[in-house]
């Protein structure tokens, strides 16, 4: 079973658990995403692997003009039906149903890292992008996939025991408040993010490794260990204007 497809199998404990105010990291980090990271709306946006739908639903509170997509037939239904006004497709991020230079912003919020092919969901990506347009990504920071504290202590050692490089299976499983999550997906180190966008001709204009804040830290005292250490990593890449790029998947027709 695939990464993606086993997102299908968490779907109904994934709505539970990420439409719970303040459960999980989203709350406290796509804030900061929205505000540093995102370009200001542009005629059409896209966002990758929406799963139930809350990176959509605050893209468009933003004046962002929505299409999102997902894999798994539940998350879709449930994105659907939490946002009626919204255009919510099922659909393979490594092989859109859009014509080349089509939107004018690509946000993937923590979706790369549960892709078995990152490197073509970047390039498809890069096709569909005007020129001159960005690519908004937010991925669990590749040093914390590697690694892990010795305790919940602020000043708990962090620890990588395996390796760092190379692609890696990642599976885990939460518990809080009542709720569980097995999260299914992949370990890439940086250069495999860095190389996909290099061969995928799209320029890094910023990189961010957000803190967690004090709001956060005072929901969450765990978390003072992740003002040491980055759990996320943000970043902007840009097509540029001129660059010419037509994907192995293009189509002649949008939806």
């Amino acid at each position: 079973m695939t990464s993606e497809s086993q997102w299908e199998h968490e779907a109904e404990r994934w709505v539970r658990w990420a439409r719970t105010p303040g459960h999980d990291a989203y709350w406290h980090y796509s804030p900061s995403f929205f505000d540093t990271v995102v370009p200001r709306p542009g005629r059409r946006t896209l966002e990758l692997g929406c799963g139930e739908g809350r990176v959509a639903r605050d893209l468009t509170r933003r004046g962002h003009s929505v299409v999102a997509l997902d894999t798994s037939p539940t998350l879709v239904r449930a994105a659907k039906a939490a946002d009626s006004a919204g255009h919510y497709l099922l659909a393979d991020a490594a092989r859109l149903p859009f014509p080349d230079a089509s939107f004018d912003l690509v946000v993937a919020y923590n979706s790369l890292m549960d892709v078995s092919d990152m490197a073509v969901v970047v390039a498809e990506a890069a096709r569909v992008l005007r020129p001159g347009r960005h690519l908004c990504v937010s991925v669990t920071h590749p040093m914390s996939d590697a690694g892990s504290f010795a305790g919940q202590q602020p000043q708990a050692p962090f620890t990588i025991a395996g390796a760092y490089l190379g692609r890696r299976r990642f599976e885990a499983t939460f518990a809080r408040d009542g709720l569980q999550m097995t999260f299914h997906g992949w370990c890439y180190p940086l250069e495999d993010y860095a190389r996909a966008l290099e061969a995928a001709g799209l320029l890094i204009e910023l990189i961010r490794e957000p803190a967690a804040s004090e709001a956060a830290v005072s929901q969450h005292p765990s978390w003072r260990r992740w003002q040491r250490l980055p759990m996320f990593l943000q970043l902007r890449a840009v097509r540029p204007a001129g660059h010419v790029r037509r994907g192995r998947h293009s189509r002649t027709t949008s939806s």
